[in-house]
Protein backbone atom coordinates (compact mmCIF):
# COMPACT_ATOMS: atom_id res chain seq x y z
CA UNK A 1 0.00 0.00 0.00
CA UNK A 2 1.56 3.24 -1.16
CA UNK A 3 0.40 6.62 0.15
CA UNK A 4 1.90 8.39 -2.82
CA UNK A 5 3.85 11.05 -0.92
CA UNK A 6 6.61 10.93 -3.52
CA UNK A 7 4.28 12.40 -6.17
CA UNK A 8 3.65 15.60 -4.23
CA UNK A 9 7.16 15.99 -2.78
CA UNK A 10 6.46 14.91 0.83
CA UNK A 11 8.56 11.74 0.68
CA UNK A 12 11.55 13.30 2.35
CA UNK A 13 9.42 14.48 5.31
CA UNK A 14 8.13 10.95 5.83
CA UNK A 15 11.72 9.69 5.92
CA UNK A 16 12.69 12.35 8.48
CA UNK A 17 9.78 11.32 10.73
CA UNK A 18 10.84 7.68 10.62
CA UNK A 19 14.43 8.60 11.52
CA UNK A 20 13.25 10.83 14.39
CA UNK A 21 10.98 8.10 15.75
CA UNK A 22 13.82 5.57 15.57
CA UNK A 23 16.19 8.01 17.35
CA UNK A 24 13.62 8.73 20.08
CA UNK A 25 13.13 5.00 20.67
CA UNK A 26 16.88 4.44 20.98
CA UNK A 27 17.19 7.43 23.37
CA UNK A 28 14.35 6.21 25.59
CA UNK A 29 15.80 2.71 25.79
CA UNK A 30 19.23 4.13 26.65
CA UNK A 31 17.70 6.40 29.30
CA UNK A 32 15.81 3.44 30.79
CA UNK A 33 19.00 1.40 30.97
CA UNK A 34 20.83 4.25 32.70
CA UNK A 35 18.04 4.56 35.27
CA UNK A 36 18.12 0.81 35.84
CA UNK A 37 21.89 0.88 36.48
CA UNK A 38 21.51 3.84 38.85
CA UNK A 39 18.81 1.98 40.77
CA UNK A 40 21.00 -1.10 41.02
CA UNK A 41 23.95 0.99 42.27
CA UNK A 42 21.69 2.66 44.85
CA UNK A 43 20.45 -0.69 46.15
CA UNK A 44 23.96 -2.16 46.37
CA UNK A 45 25.35 0.92 48.14
CA UNK A 46 22.48 0.97 50.66
CA UNK A 47 23.00 -2.74 51.40
CA UNK A 48 26.73 -2.16 51.96
CA UNK A 49 25.95 0.83 54.22
CA UNK A 50 23.50 -1.24 56.31
CA UNK A 51 26.04 -4.05 56.76
CA UNK A 52 28.84 -1.75 57.92
CA UNK A 53 29.50 -1.98 61.68
CA UNK A 54 28.43 1.01 63.72
CA UNK A 55 31.12 3.16 65.24
CA UNK A 56 31.10 2.82 69.03
CA UNK A 57 32.79 6.15 69.76
CA UNK A 58 34.44 6.70 73.13
CA UNK A 59 31.66 5.32 75.33
CA UNK A 60 31.72 1.88 76.86
CA UNK A 61 28.10 0.98 76.08
CA UNK A 62 28.06 2.50 72.59
CA UNK A 63 25.74 5.36 73.52
CA UNK A 64 26.35 8.76 72.04
CA UNK A 65 27.22 11.39 74.64
CA UNK A 66 27.09 15.13 74.14
CA UNK A 67 30.62 16.45 74.85
CA UNK A 68 29.30 19.50 76.72
CA UNK A 69 27.09 17.47 79.04
CA UNK A 70 29.74 14.85 79.88
CA UNK A 71 32.07 17.29 81.64
CA UNK A 72 29.45 19.49 83.28
CA UNK A 73 28.14 18.11 86.56
CA UNK A 74 25.20 19.63 88.38
CA UNK A 75 26.08 21.67 91.43
CA UNK A 76 25.04 20.08 94.71
CA UNK A 77 21.99 21.70 96.26
CA UNK A 78 21.80 22.83 99.87
CA UNK A 79 18.32 21.30 100.18
CA UNK A 80 18.27 17.58 99.18
CA UNK A 81 14.45 17.52 99.03
CA UNK A 82 14.47 20.34 96.48
CA UNK A 83 16.96 18.41 94.36
CA UNK A 84 14.74 15.30 94.39
CA UNK A 85 11.53 17.20 93.52
CA UNK A 86 12.27 17.85 89.80
CA UNK A 87 13.02 14.20 89.14
CA UNK A 88 9.76 13.15 90.79
CA UNK A 89 7.79 15.74 88.84
CA UNK A 90 9.29 14.56 85.56
CA UNK A 91 8.64 10.87 86.22
CA UNK A 92 5.28 9.65 84.87
CA UNK A 93 2.74 8.60 87.45
CA UNK A 94 1.89 4.98 86.69
CA UNK A 95 -1.59 3.76 87.50
CA UNK A 96 -2.27 0.58 89.45
CA UNK A 97 -3.09 -2.19 87.00
CA UNK A 98 -4.79 -4.42 89.56
CA UNK A 99 -7.93 -2.25 89.42
CA UNK A 100 -7.81 -1.93 85.63
CA UNK A 101 -8.83 -4.79 83.35
CA UNK A 102 -10.08 -5.77 79.94
CA UNK A 103 -13.59 -7.14 80.44
CA UNK A 104 -14.32 -8.33 76.89
CA UNK A 105 -12.36 -8.55 73.67
CA UNK A 106 -12.73 -9.70 70.07
CA UNK A 107 -10.60 -9.33 67.00
CA UNK A 108 -10.96 -9.51 63.25
CA UNK A 109 -8.87 -9.00 60.18
CA UNK A 110 -8.82 -5.82 58.14
CA UNK A 111 -6.72 -4.33 55.36
CA UNK A 112 -6.98 -7.28 52.95
CA UNK A 113 -6.53 -9.71 55.82
CA UNK A 114 -3.11 -8.52 56.98
CA UNK A 115 -4.03 -6.14 59.81
CA UNK A 116 -5.55 -7.00 63.19
CA UNK A 117 -8.46 -4.89 64.40
CA UNK A 118 -9.17 -5.41 68.10
CA UNK A 119 -12.38 -4.44 69.90
CA UNK A 120 -12.26 -4.48 73.69
CA UNK A 121 -13.87 -2.95 76.76
CA UNK A 122 -11.60 -1.46 79.41
CA UNK A 123 -12.88 -1.26 83.01
CA UNK A 124 -11.36 1.31 85.36
CA UNK A 125 -12.23 0.58 89.02
CA UNK A 126 -9.70 3.13 90.34
CA UNK A 127 -10.62 6.37 92.13
CA UNK A 128 -8.90 8.37 89.40
CA UNK A 129 -9.05 8.65 85.62
CA UNK A 130 -6.38 6.95 83.50
CA UNK A 131 -4.85 7.68 80.12
CA UNK A 132 -2.10 6.39 77.81
CA UNK A 133 -3.10 2.76 78.21
CA UNK A 134 -0.64 0.37 76.57
CA UNK A 135 -1.93 -3.01 75.48
CA UNK A 136 -0.11 -5.97 73.99
CA UNK A 137 -1.89 -8.58 71.89
CA UNK A 138 -0.43 -12.06 71.42
CA UNK A 139 -1.48 -13.94 68.29
CA UNK A 140 -1.44 -17.73 68.00
CA UNK A 141 -2.27 -20.48 65.51
CA UNK A 142 -5.32 -22.68 65.80
CA UNK A 143 -3.29 -25.27 67.74
CA UNK A 144 -2.21 -22.59 70.26
CA UNK A 145 1.41 -22.15 69.19
CA UNK A 146 2.61 -18.55 69.52
CA UNK A 147 3.09 -16.50 66.33
CA UNK A 148 3.64 -12.83 67.13
CA UNK A 149 2.92 -9.99 69.55
CA UNK A 150 1.88 -6.44 68.75
CA UNK A 151 1.52 -3.52 71.15
CA UNK A 152 -0.35 -0.24 70.97
CA UNK A 153 -0.69 2.84 73.19
CA UNK A 154 -4.17 4.34 73.41
CA UNK A 155 -4.15 8.07 74.12
CA UNK A 156 -7.80 8.22 75.25
CA UNK A 157 -8.86 8.84 78.83
CA UNK A 158 -11.02 6.41 80.81
CA UNK A 159 -12.90 8.10 83.66
CA UNK A 160 -12.79 6.84 87.23
CA UNK A 161 -15.13 3.96 88.14
CA UNK A 162 -16.25 3.53 84.53
CA UNK A 163 -15.68 1.50 81.41
CA UNK A 164 -14.95 2.42 77.82
CA UNK A 165 -15.19 0.36 74.65
CA UNK A 166 -12.49 0.77 72.02
CA UNK A 167 -13.84 -0.45 68.68
CA UNK A 168 -11.68 -1.78 65.85
CA UNK A 169 -8.34 -0.51 67.14
CA UNK A 170 -5.61 -1.28 64.56
CA UNK A 171 -2.93 -3.18 66.46
CA UNK A 172 -0.61 -3.96 63.54
CA UNK A 173 0.22 -6.52 60.89
CA UNK A 174 -0.31 -10.16 61.79
CA UNK A 175 0.65 -13.48 60.32
CA UNK A 176 -1.85 -15.04 57.91
CA UNK A 177 -1.90 -18.17 60.08
CA UNK A 178 -3.06 -16.27 63.18
CA UNK A 179 -6.36 -17.64 64.46
CA UNK A 180 -6.49 -16.53 68.11
CA UNK A 181 -5.65 -13.30 69.92
CA UNK A 182 -5.27 -12.49 73.59
CA UNK A 183 -4.76 -8.87 74.66
CA UNK A 184 -3.50 -7.74 78.04
CA UNK A 185 -2.62 -4.47 79.75
CA UNK A 186 1.00 -3.38 80.11
CA UNK A 187 0.95 0.15 81.55
CA UNK A 188 -1.35 3.09 82.16
CA UNK A 189 -0.88 6.61 83.52
CA UNK A 190 -3.00 8.72 85.82
CA UNK A 191 -4.85 11.46 83.98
Amino acid sequence: MNAGFDRIGLGRFAGIGERLARGATIASVSFGRILLWLLAALIVSSCVWMLMPLSKGNTAQGELVDPGSASAEPAPSANPAAAAAPSEAQAPVVAELDRLRISSQTWRRGGLGSKALVTFTLRNDNDYAIRDVEIVCAFARRDGSHLTERSRVLADTVSMKSRKTFARVPVGFVNVNADQAKCSLVTARRA
